[in-house]
């Protein structure tokens, strides 16, 4: 029999529902109601237009996080590449057929929905370097060579988000990708390598940056040097978080941000109106529930049987985490703003959907843990 045949029969349909990880799924639909609550309080006590929103959206993606991780791991090893390619494909098609939103051209018009197809490609990038680095050994992974086609799958995806421009997104695809290097074996050198590339390269791609993003950086470094412009943003962003002290000042009661003084708080700053309403307690809080995220994710990832297994959950893994740190470093002012969402939390659909299937392939990665998939063959169901 091969390694990597299907499950026995009495594996039932059944038995993989049960056999989830119920208490990673409870911890997410925690971590949502959370965000529901949140943008109930954005809208001063309103579902509309935001909590009702983002509650069908969290049912349509809850069912879609069941099915993927039902999924057998080898359907998704042997497709990864496809969904790659799609998610390629789209990113092009942004360049000539996406539409302009609040300053950036990110997004392609589906008739009933909006599509933001760098979100889908986080997800999808995952996939694809999980696959190739699974069907290579550690020697195979020490050559310099067998590097050009993974680094090419990164840069190319990147520099096409960049031209949106989407800096933050580009970075969490390239630190991603970095993550998934490391856990695949390859040698601290070749980091730094890029590293010290990427530092002498900086004044060059300083060049290149559109003027906003120029703005955003000098901003970070000085933010009252335009408190009523470029350094708005961050300074209301701190004041809230100063003003919850220890407890918050209470449910819905937040001043800054009812008062309108907190930009963009269902979205970028919705961590920002959480912790002025519910304090330090709230904000460690819902970092805790994060980290429980985190650990389960971890701990998937190591208890795989495959290669392509231990990836994929460190893959997506890593991207929730950059979510998370990007999102709540942006508003304590420990890094420019650069509009990465707080998962789970911030309103928003693509971004919801692709944290969900990112959960689902996880969650499969669970089910399936004591699945072994040979290295050259595993791509056959």
């Amino acid at each position: 029999m091969k390694e990597d045949s299907l499950n026995p029969p009495e594996f039932t349909f059944v038995q993989k529902f049960l056999n989830i990880h119920w208490f990673l799924v409870f911890f997410i639909c925690l971590t949502a109601a959370i965000g529901v609550a949140m943008l109930y309080s954005a809208a001063n006590g309103s579902f509309q237009p935001w909590a009702s929103r983002q509650m069908v959206r969290f049912g349509v993606g809850l069912l879609v996080m069941m099915t993927v991780a039902l999924v057998d791991v080898r359907i998704w090893l042997r497709f990864a590449y496809v969904f790659y390619g799609l998610s390629l494909v789209l990113l092009i098609l942004v360049e000539f057929m996406g539409f302009v939103g609040m300053g950036a051209q990110r997004w392609l018009d589906l008739g009933y929905f909006n599509l933001q197809p760098s979100e889908l490609m986080k997800i999808a990038l995952v996939l694809a370097l999980a696959r190739y680095f699974h069907g290579l050994n550690m020697e195979e992974v020490a050559q310099p060579t067998r590097l050009l086609i993974p680094l090419f799958m990164v840069f190319a995806p990147a520099a096409l988000v960049l031209r949106q421009p989407d800096l933050g997104t580009a970075l969490m695809l390239v630190m991603a990708s970095g993550a998934l290097f490391f856990v695949a074996g390859v040698r601290m050198w070749k980091f730094a390598v890029v590293i010290i590339s990427g530092l002498v390269a900086a004044p060059v791609g300083w060049q290149f940056l559109h003027e906003y993003q120029k703005q955003r950086i000098l901003t970070f470094l000085n933010p009252e040097v335009d408190p009523l412009g470029a350094g708005y943003h961050i300074i209301q962003s701190k004041i809230a978080l100063g003003s919850g002290g220890l407890i918050g000042k209470g449910y819905m009661q937040g001043t800054q941000g009812h008062l309108n003084f907190l930009p963009e708080m269902q979205t970028d700053f919705i961590f920002t109106m959480l912790a002025e309403e519910f304090g330090l307690v709230g904000g460690l809080g819902l970092l805790a529930l994060y980290g429980l995220l985190l650990v389960f994710g971890a701990i998937i990832a190591m208890r795989s049987n495959s290669q392509f297994g231990r990836l994929m959950a460190m893959g997506v893994s890593v991207t929730f985490f950059l979510y998370v740190f990007i999102n709540i470093a942006m508003v304590m002012g420990l890094i420019p703003v650069v509009g990465v969402p707080l998962p789970l939390v911030s309103y928003g659909g693509t971004a919801m959907m692709t944290l969900l299937i990112g959960f689902g392939l996880l969650i499969g990665v669970w089910v399936h843990r004591d699945v072994t998939i040979g290295r050259r063959g595993g791509d056959e169901v």
